[in-house]
């Protein structure tokens, strides 16, 4: 396997072979597989087509049977979220897919009747003497400033507009990045690089030290409670191993999850993007696509409607052993120049 020392070329900015962070044309041969390895294989999900039915999530937990979540920090019990139709949540050691559910809401103006109450300056005056108490208009004009207070309830209000909801849904997973922090910070070989180019855990290697859970960008990798062990998405190496699909790429029914050759995927998630584009979405874009990223593109991207932020993406991911370089640098100048003052002091106390 290749190492990486404060001697490398990787600290002297002269690393042709990109090992600490960059684009890696070849992933596999830096991490010492043979020049006739397989392809590197990835995950494109298309989440214009994704339609939240988590069937990926059934088949992740159903094939390399994973428990359940935990629920207020009880194991085994189906819990709901309270919050959305998402009870998973995140992904974590025992969620290794998980299929996001975004509301987004906002008033437009459609020329249209509206389905809620109506709005204020749509309602005519009623033409009616409302001082007599029993009259029936004085009954009514209290139901229309009822419905006109309900216009300040963003749930159920139009404010002259109706409101347009869509649903944002995505399936998120490990990205197997080409410059994988977790991989970096592994003091065991619990984590290696296969030969597909995909990153995977060796639950009987690892030792529960953590400390590649906040080397990871994204926040995928995950402790297991009362394990102490981390887990997370392999990319069904078993299944990659005896020449079968991920099963959750099989068990998508609109192929908004995509698997096979990195490079096939990337030049079909272009050609996905510029179709969109061309028909007005002018907020697609592709995510995890650029080698030129801060850990040097995903093996797992994404296509995404609207701002990474909005999915609980980061929107800047970086390696951790980016910096490597400048904090040697900076430690070198911090210890050369202890040393400076040390030796002008014992210097100074001489000529005394």
């Amino acid at each position: 396997m290749t190492t990486v020392s404060s001697a490398s070329p990787a600290f002297t900015g002269r690393d042709s072979e990109n090992r600490l962070y960059g684009p890696l044309p070849d992933v596999q041969k830096v991490d010492g597989y043979e020049p006739d390895h397989p392809p590197r294989v990835g995950f494109f999900t298309d989440t214009s087509v994704c339609i939240g039915c988590k069937a990926c999530e059934v088949a992740c937990k159903e094939w390399n049977t994973l428990p359940m979540d935990y629920y207020y920090g009880r194991q085994d019990v189906i819990g709901l979220s309270g919050m959305s139709y998402d009870n998973t949540g995140q992904l974590g050691a025992n969620t290794w897919r998980h299929v996001a559910f975004i509301e987004q809401s906002r008033a437009v103006d459609l020329p249209m009747p509206t389905v809620g109450p109506p709005s204020r300056q749509d309602t005519p005056e009623p033409d009616v003497d409302l001082r007599d108490a029993d009259s029936p208009g004085k009954a009514q004009a209290s139901v229309l400033n009822a419905e006109a207070l309900s216009e300040f309830d963003p749930q159920t209000g139009q404010a002259g507009a109706d409101k347009q909801i869509r649903w944002l849904m995505s399936s998120d997973v490990c990205k197997h990045c080409t410059h994988a922090g977790c991989l970096d910070a592994c003091p065991t070989g619990a984590l290696f690089r296969s030969e597909f180019g995909t990153v995977v855990v060796q639950g009987d290697i690892c030792n529960g030290c953590g400390y590649c859970v906040p080397s990871c960008p994204y926040g995928v990798i995950d402790q297991r409670k009362g394990d102490g062990r981390v887990f997370k998405c392999t990319m069904c190496y078993d299944r990659l191993t005896d020449g079968k699909m991920p099963a959750c790429a099989t068990a998508c029914p609109t192929q908004s999850i995509q698997f096979g050759d990195l490079d096939e995927l990337q030049a079909r998630a272009d050609a996905r993007l510029a179709t969109l584009q061309s028909q007005g979405v002018e907020s697609a874009r592709l995510y995890g696509r650029d080698e030129n990223d801060g850990v040097g593109g995903n093996g797992a991207f994404f296509l995404l409607l609207d701002e990474p932020e909005v999915y609980g993406f980061p929107p800047d991911p970086v390696v951790p052993a980016r910096d490597m370089p400048a904090m040697w640098k900076a430690a070198a100048k911090g210890a050369a120049m202890i040393v400076g003052v040390a030796l002008s002091a014992v210097l100074g106390s001489r000529r005394h």
